[in-house]
């Protein structure tokens, strides 16, 4: 594909000045329960700025590359020092920076805490999971906060997707320990103004804030992560609240449903201490409010935060144009979207999942993905849907979707299926139990009659073997190389093989990184501290073997390398499809690739063994024997490509 032309964006020089004194160096000043004192004392709403975090990850699938926050984090934090707090690190940034962008983020972190060193730094963390998909041992959470907070965090927002406080107070524990900020997070759903909808009522989230304040929260925030809470709502919540308990309410939403910016104007009239903004070029839609929206919105009302205007637009001009950079994954919601309040889906996974649904060839079929989406929920018993709950529900509705499944499919023919191994886990127990509990038949199914592990610990890391692992596979001796590994073997190991292959693919433009260079084209790049220009002079077309031969210039001088072209050399073999009709045949369940294949030819099965595991746009599921016999034929090998329906195994 033709490479794109962009527009060169402002430049925000600020390189020469020294940030000013800001809300850091207060904390740093007073401690976190002062700090804590000083924030219920501001007259005006304090802005937490999440540009550099939920924001792209609402809107871009996460995917803003360093670069493009450097060239303007430290230029903010200078012009507009009255920023509460950049919300910049953890959720989905940690996995994403190595699965997609081929960076580090705690390197990342690092860089941004350099830059702006006057500026509290606030990240998301899933309390047990810290920044992963399932609990994980004390140690390992205990060491990630740890190495969280010596790389610049100072404001650690701790939910758990369950709410479920057991799962947070290690983490309260720990924050807490090192001195910083714990932000405790409730997650809300549903509607504690509608009569009919009264799972999660008004006394249910006061009761949780006052045990988040008992076990040592410095903030009690609202994670209200699919924008359902409504003007009317968040004033009785936030009055509630302020009565309930005698520490700062911060308050997070998202403008899908286009009445947010109306909820915030009512949570300030109740005594909202911290609401969560963004750039105008990156909010609304999935997003958070427009800062300057905001600012706008309380002119002649008291509680007015006081920023230089005329700076933030400046800032804006800058996100307007970067933003087109990531067009192939901006999910470009251009009007509200009220159908939010029907399916519930958070901000932060409606254009992630939407890049699933594509992926798995389902990106035609994205109104039907929201409709079942609802259904699993309605299914699930109406679950707190927040990663990594979300991803459970946002997995099932695929499986569902692209198997042409119904709820009553589902309860006649489940106990033969292969389901997502989130769904598994999930019903298992593995994220902890949901308020109400389990729907019993559904989770019988699921489990296929066996019993859950509720609670069951995660069993330790052998540290041992992770220390052999690390020096194998040549990565870094530090605690944050480490820590990353403990938490996602292998998205860190893939992450590291790329970079020993590749180099540092960081120091690419963005346009370049995404999109590559075209014959003609120079760029310039620091390699080790010096300037380097790289020249592109052609491309020959792929040869019979799928290779291409790249001639280029570095500083001038000429360079030749011979490389692969994986889509002109996967070849024309034709997968069969499984037969439907004969119970031996073992279909593909979605779109994607065989991670590992863990049956092999001759094998003796018994329904239900495993026979491999696939994985699809981050989703892994474990194929099983539908029937018990031998394993006739395995069609495919580790690293295959495969699309819903192809023939995986054959059993006789």
């Amino acid at each position: 594909n033709p490479k794109p032309r962009f527009e060169t964006p402002v430049k925000l020089d600020a390189s020469d000045e020294e940030c000013p004194s800001g809300t850091r160096q207060l904390l740093q000043e007073l401690g976190s329960e002062k700090f804590a004192k000083w924030i219920q004392d501001q007259k005006q709403v304090l802005l937490m700025d999440t540009t550099y975090r939920d924001a792209h990850q609402s809107l871009l699938a996460t995917r803003i590359r360093t670069q493009d926050i450097m060239k303007a984090i430290h230029y903010t934090a200078c012009r507009v020092p009255q920023i509460y707090a950049f919300e910049d690190w953890g959720g989905a940034t940690f996995d994403v920076a190595y699965r997609f962008l081929d960076e580090d983020p705690w390197e990342r972190l690092r860089k941004m805490r350099e830059a702006a060193p006057n500026i509290l730094f606030q990240m998301l963390t899933r309390g047990a999971n810290t920044v992963g998909y399932t609990n994980y041992p004390p140690e390992v959470v205990r060491q990630f906060l740890r190495l969280a907070a010596k790389n610049g965090v100072d404001v650690f927002r701790i939910f758990d997707c369950l709410n479920q406080l057991d799962h947070m107070t290690l983490s309260i524990d720990e924050v807490r320990k090192q001195g910083k900020i714990a932000e405790t997070a409730f997650c809300y759903t549903g509607d504690i103004l509608n009569d009919g909808r009264q799972k999660y009522t008004l006394k249910y989230y006061t009761n949780l804030a006052k045990e988040m304040e008992r076990a040592g929260a410095n903030i009690i925030a609202i994670k209200d992560m699919a924008g359902l809470l409504k003007p009317e709502a968040a004033y009785t919540l936030i009055s509630a609240l302020k009565d309930a308990v005698d520490l700062p309410i911060h308050l997070h939403s998202h403008e899908g449903g286009g009445c947010t910016l109306y909820t915030y104007a009512k949570a300030a009239e109740a005594g909202v201490d911290i609401v969560d903004v963004a750039t105008s070029a990156l909010s609304n839609g999935t997003s958070q409010p427009s800062m300057t929206a905001f600012i706008q919105a309380l002119s002649n009302n008291p509680r007015q935060p006081k920023m230089d205007i005329e700076e933030l637009e400046t800032i804006d001009r800058y996100w307007q144009v970067v933003r087109a950079y990531y067009a192939g994954v901006d999910g470009k919601m251009t009007s509200p979207n009220t159908t939010v309040f029907q399916h519930e889906m958070p901000g932060g996974q409606y254009t992630n999942l939407r890049q699933q649904a594509k992926g798995v060839g389902l990106g035609d079929k994205w109104p039907e993905v929201c409709r079942m989406y609802a259904k699993v929920n309605e299914m699930f018993g109406d679950v707190i849907k927040v990663t990594p709950s979300s991803k459970v529900v946002g997995d099932m509705t695929l499986f569902m979707v692209q198997n042409k499944l119904t709820e009553e499919d589902i309860y006649e023919r489940g106990e033969t299926m292969d389901f997502p191994k989130s769904v598994v886990d999930f019903f298992d127990g593995k994220l902890g139990v949901p308020y109400g509990g389990f729907p019993e038949k559904l989770q019988k199914i699921i489990l296929r009659g066996e019993k859950p592990h509720l609670e069951t610990p995660p069993a330790p890391i052998d540290q041992e073997k992770v220390t052999q692992d690390m020096k194998v596979l040549r990565m870094p001796e530090t605690e944050e190389a480490r820590s990353s590994y403990c938490i996602y073997p292998k998205v860190y190991k893939d992450y590291i093989q790329r970079y020993h292959q590749y180099g540092d693919l960081s120091i690419l433009d963005t346009p370049t990184y995404f999109f590559g260079m075209k014959p003609g084209e120079e760029s310039w790049l620091r390699i080790n501290g010096k300037m380097v220009l790289i020249r592109m002079n052609y491309i020959t077309p792929p040869s019979d073997e799928g290779f291409r031969e790249i001639q280029f210039e570095v500083n001038g001088m000429p360079r030749e390398i011979r490389v692969r072209d994986k889509a002109a050399s996967e070849g024309t073999t034709i997968i069969r499809q499984a037969d439907p009709t004969v119970p031996g045949e073992v279909p593909a369940t979605l779109s994607g690739s065989v991670l590992r294949l863990i049956a092999a030819k001759g094998d003796v099965v018994k329904k239900g063994d495993p026979l491999m595991v696939t994985e699809a746009m981050k989703m892994e599921t474990t194929i099983t024997a539908p029937i018990a016999g031998i394993v006739q034929e395995i069609c495919v090998a580790a690293g295959s490509r495969i699309t819903s329906g192809d023939l995986l195994a054959v059993i006789e």
